[in-house]
């Protein structure tokens, strides 16, 4: 009698433990419902999208009253296709939070140990950021494109049935959809938010600036500009530049900029992925 009472509780106890198996939705549903339960998500989605709107409206006002008539007058593309200068700002920052607040909490600890290999949980955040980054510049440019519409009017306008303009709709979001993934990728290497938001921002506006000025001093760091990453991976989100300015470099073509640019978050998120899985949390 005894041992069939001791069967039957331990089947009970059993069943009280008895957990689901760790599947790759159910670690993305769980970053997932992490990712919304900050307030700096929403905040980045509010400034993200109202930057890229305000960047547009004051480059389409630019363009209907100071140039009006001008033949070097800003048209629709250009005022659709600068709001990622500031949302890159945004998205990057996204990125890196969404590991090194983990690390600050103390949190990673329990998303490893649900996850043991670890990989998952950086697969999952990155599958997130790059389509919060994706969907935020499509949405910018989109809702920017309806507020200089009245403005510019439908001879200044962008025309969306241009390929050049399809290619800065679409490639807006390929574009922050990468500067997610690269925030993501120094975050997971740095594991500390203020580092890993100096890193991010100094490989994004920072790096760019210097080696423009070094370029003064040599013609090699003319030939390296190109194919830094933010300057590379931007030509995507760009309006079209066929020829050198003031024997200035010239820029790679927008998809070739863009691959280049993605070999560089490829490599820092490889980085990471190792990092993750031999250091300790």
């Amino acid at each position: 009698m005894s041992t069939a009472v001791t069967a039957a509780t331990a089947t009970a106890t059993e069943q009280q433990v008895a957990v689901s198996p760790v599947t790759f939705p159910r670690v993305l549903h769980s970053e997932w419902i992490k990712l919304w339960s900050l307030r700096s998500t929403y905040w980045s989605v509010v400034a993200t999208v109202l930057a890229m709107v305000l960047i547009a409206t004051v480059m389409a006002l630019a363009a209907a009253v100071g140039a009006a008539g001008a033949d070097d007058a800003p048209g629709g593309e250009a005022a659709i296709g600068l709001g990622y200068t500031f949302a890159q700002v945004v998205v990057a920052v996204l990125g890196a939070l969404m590991i090194t607040g983990e690390y600050s909490t103390g949190m990673i600890r329990s998303s490893l140990a649900a996850a043991p290999r670890r990989t998952p949980v950086l697969a999952a955040k990155a599958v997130l950021i790059a389509a919060v980054g994706f969907l935020l510049g499509v949405l910018g440019v989109a809702l920017a494109y309806l507020v200089t519409l009245p403005v510019l009017g439908g001879q200044d306008a962008a025309d969306l049935a241009d390929p050049e303009v399809q290619r800065i709709f679409w490639g807006t979001g390929l574009y922050l959809a990468g500067v997610g993934l690269l925030g993501l990728g120094l975050g997971a290497l740095i594991r500390h938010t203020a580092g890993a938001i100096t890193a991010a921002l100094g490989v994004l506006l920072l790096l760019s600036t210097v080696v423009q000025l070094l370029m003064l001093t040599s013609d090699w760091f003319t030939g390296v500009y190109p194919y830094l990453p933010s300057t590379a991976g931007e030509r995507i989100a760009s309006p079209e530049v066929t020829a050198a300015v003031d024997g200035g470099p010239v820029v790679l073509a927008p998809w070739t900029g863009f691959a280049v640019f993605m070999a560089y978050v490829a490599v820092t998120l490889i980085g990471a992925a190792v990092s993750l899985r031999r250091r300790d949390a």
